[in-house]
């Protein structure tokens, strides 16, 4: 076993979004991490939650950014979407499709028919991400379930990272049908539910697969519930404050600020750390008082955090001792006592 921490897998399935790209830009390192596994002969999976694209354009646009990708390396929840459609309604079948027009031609190439209005009868209403989706095709989607067409939901990300900022994804597009309908999706196919990195590691034939992402209610989640360790980078939606409160399904294995922590020392990044040193810093508990001294990487002290963190203590009991301390408490939007 090689001596840092993706030496321990087979197959590293990467999210998207906030992983390797912000919209349309790499994420400095992404390109690298991803060559440097295959030197070293691991699989590449990726996996994402984003309906808009289709698995040959998403490797496209992963190569255009310098990041190598095969399209047989691809997971999408549009095609994840349309295959489980197809598995459950006969061919030809009408499903009304909001989203891109990826969605529709997975739709499409799945034997089944995609429409745009209630009129035509549709017996199902498959919604997905799309930048153009509007009030017009949402009130079609709201008529169709009313009249029994079973409600899909390629996922419910509620927000897609972007450079200036978290943006509305297709969980809060999701939730203008909820308030009308007043009622959630009949089924959610995408992350957090396991089957796309179920999927990912029987295509690689892995037996022992890590999956790398950005948000915990999605990504560590559905690593949590498919049974896979997990990395997660800071380099996109949830901030060290979400991890310090995670609920126990959404912890990951690891954490790293970006993808270069898949080649540290697996120690190196485990969360939480164990004991209550980590690089310059220290972590004191005392019942429910907890202090944080010393100085370092903040991720060091992020690892540490959890450890009390994660066993009932709130971090706006956290005390920071050193400037440092206090500083990185403030980055991290941590309200400390006093």
């Amino acid at each position: 076993m090689r001596d840092h921490l993706a030496g321990g897998y087979d197959l590293v399935i990467f999210d998207l979004d906030g992983v390797v790209f912000l919209i349309d830009k790499p994420i400095p390192g992404a390109a690298d991490a991803v060559e440097r596994l295959r030197a070293g002969s691991t699989s590449i999976a990726y996996a994402t939650n984003n309906a808009s694209r289709r698995a040959a354009e998403v490797a496209a646009l992963l190569t255009g950014m310098g990041v190598s990708a095969e399209p047989a390396e691809v997971l999408t929840s549009a095609g994840a979407s349309a295959a489980l459609l197809a598995d459950r309604l006969p061919a030809g079948a009408k499903v009304l499709v909001v989203g891109a027009e990826a969605l529709r031609a997975e739709v499409r190439d799945a034997g089944l028919e995609p429409v745009a209005s209630a009129e035509e009868e549709p017996v199902a209403v498959l919604q997905g991400y799309g930048p153009e989706v509007g009030w017009r095709i949402l009130a079609e989607a709201a008529l169709a379930v009313r009249a029994g067409a079973v409600w899909y939901a390629t996922n419910t990300d509620r927000t897609l990272p972007s450079p200036r900022g978290p943006l509305p994804g297709n969980g809060s597009l999701v939730a203008v049908l909820r308030t009308a309908l007043d009622r959630d999706p009949d089924v959610v196919v995408g992350k957090p539910q396991p089957g796309l990195f179920t999927t990912a590691a029987t295509v690689a034939g892995a037996r022992r697969p890590l999956s790398v992402g950005d948000r915990l209610d999605t990504d560590i989640q559905g690593a949590v519930g498919a049974g896979m360790d997990s990395l997660l980078v800071l380099t996109g939606v949830s901030g060290p404050a979400d991890l310090l409160a995670a609920p126990e399904d959404r912890r990951p294995t690891y954490v790293a600020a970006d993808l270069s922590g898949l080649f540290r020392g697996a120690g190196d990044a485990r969360v939480p750390a164990p004991g209550d040193t980590a690089g310059g810093w220290r972590v004191t508990r005392d019942g429910d008082r907890v202090t944080l001294d010393g100085s370092g990487d903040p991720v060091d002290a992020l690892r540490l955090l959890c450890g009390v963190t994660w066993d009932g203590v709130a971090p706006s009991a956290i005390e920071p001792l050193s400037s440092e301390a206090g500083e990185v408490l403030a980055a991290w939007g941590v309200r400390t006592p006093g």
